[in-house]
């Protein structure tokens, strides 16, 4: 199930639709591009914090996943902590893979 995310997250990538890193993140929050945001697992509290909660002032699902290495192997990039999915069907498709795996996000009712 895991390599299901990964590989949508890398087909998403490769489609032009994932930004990552903390400034690329937060100003795809902010302008309302994001519609998933993925932290690592082992990302710094601090991040884990500032991300969860300006994700749900946005409205944006936030999921917890994975470790840096591995996000950052599914994009082809260097260690990331944070990843936004910035088109909707992607989102919703790993949105739904990360559900049926049992990882549970943080959203604002």
């Amino acid at each position: 199930m895991t390599d299901r995310i990964l590989s949508t997250l890398s087909i998403a990538m490769k489609a032009g639709k994932v930004s990552s890193g903390e400034t690329a993140v937060l100003s795809d929050i902010r302008s309302f591009n994001s519609f998933l945001v993925l932290i690592a697992g082992d990302a710094s509290d601090g991040t884990k914090k500032k991300f969860n909660d300006k994700s749900a002032f946005y409205e944006v699902p936030c999921y917890t996943y994975g470790t840096k290495d591995e996000l950052a192997h599914a994009i082809g990039k260097e260690e990331r902590s944070v990843i936004s999915v910035n088109d909707g069907g992607f989102a919703d498709k790993i949105i739904e893979r990360l559900e049926e795996a049992d990882i549970n996000g943080k959203q604002k009712d």
